[in-house]
């Protein structure tokens, strides 16, 4: 296959990287946006930026230029495009694919600022007739780069795009699983990053194992919730891209959303939190309008709507704490 990574981040890279270790000798190019960041990859065979120290594989071609003219040069020899630029840049990148023929599936997880359009959701406005779909899961970038053990999600209501992503990755140190519920698997992707955010909050404090276990499994509910509202399978999240990607994101030192919580726990502000980060935090940007999209649909979600106040200054960490521990008691159920 010819694949074709667009966005040369920490999880561009390391998909990209991890598609070039495949078996079937696929024929790889990673577009980064940044000649410059192109230019010292090429030099120094690695992603200095975001993975420093983890050398790129010999056939990973990495290349750069405006990607309009780029993508219409380059679309004939492509036979899966990926995305794997921020939530932000989705609807642009999509629009400048959109007459592509091949196969196309992004990375990012979270919702539209702005719109509150889901991934799936933005490519229905803005390339309808494209064959897409998202690839997903608990999957950390360092972890994949360095070719560890992983497994992911291949999803789209398109029964070729499940097939280009099983072929370009399913391989010894990556599993990729089918699925055509790209709802469920998105509503996981962008929820558990506010979640996670959450329970890194809950580990800052101290709070303890079992609030922890708490956070996480209520969390798992809330998740749900706005999931079958939005037309999920409730079994999409006992899966890899909900409850996997949940347990990853809030427990793994590597979370970018945790180690908000924590930083907020320690008294740091939002801006010093978020800058201190050196990538992306989508929680960041998507607590609010996860909120926002579940109360259009009259779906409770109380622990994002603590993150939402904390996020916005409305309440100090302890306090956000208090205000979940002292809602009335209710039965257990989604």
């Amino acid at each position: 296959m010819h694949i074709t990574v667009i966005g040369a981040g920490a999880w561009g890279t390391a998909i990209a990287m991890a598609a070039c270790r495949h078996p079937a000798s696929h024929t790889v190019r990673l577009h980064a946006r940044d000649p410059d960041q192109a230019d010292a990859m090429v030099q120094q065979r690695q992603n200095s930026r975001y993975l420093p120290g983890i050398e790129l594989p010999s056939g990973l071609m990495v290349v750069n230029g405006s990607l309009g003219p780029w993508v219409q040069q380059q679309a004939g020899p492509t036979d899966l495009w990926v995305v794997a630029t921020p939530m932000s840049g989705l609807r642009l990148s999509l629009q400048l694919l959109q007459h592509v023929s091949a196969p196309v599936a992004w990375l990012c997880k979270g919702f539209e600022s702005g719109t509150g359009l889901m991934p799936h959701e933005v490519q229905a406005e803005t390339a309808p007739d494209l064959q897409a779909g998202a690839f997903s899961g608990p999957s950390f970038a360092l972890e994949v780069a360095r070719n560890q053990p992983t497994a992911l999600v291949a999803v789209s209501q398109h029964a070729a795009v499940r097939e280009a992503l099983v072929q370009a990755f399913h391989g010894p140190a990556l599993r990729v699983y089918a699925n055509d519920d790209i709802v469920g698997v998105e509503v996981g992707g962008a929820v558990k990053n506010v979640l996670a955010i959450a329970t890194g909050l809950c580990d800052g404090l101290g709070l303890g194992l079992n609030a922890r276990a708490a956070l996480i499994t209520r969390g798992l509910a809330e998740m749900t919730r706005l999931g079958l509202a939005l037309g999920a399978r409730a079994e999409t999240f006992m899966g890899l891209s909900g409850l996997g990607d949940l347990v990853l994101t809030a427990t793994g030192d590597l979370s970018r959303n945790r180690k908000v919580g924590l930083l907020l726990a320690q008294g740091l502000s939002l801006e010093q939190a978020v800058a201190s980060l050196g990538h992306v935090a989508e929680g960041v940007y998507s607590a609010r309008t996860v909120w926002q999209r579940a109360q259009s649909l009259g779906v409770e979600m109380p622990i994002t709507e603590a993150v939402v106040a904390l996020l916005d200054g409305r309440l100090q960490a302890r306090e956000a704490v208090q205000v979940l521990m002292d809602r009335g008691p209710r039965g257990e159920s989604v």
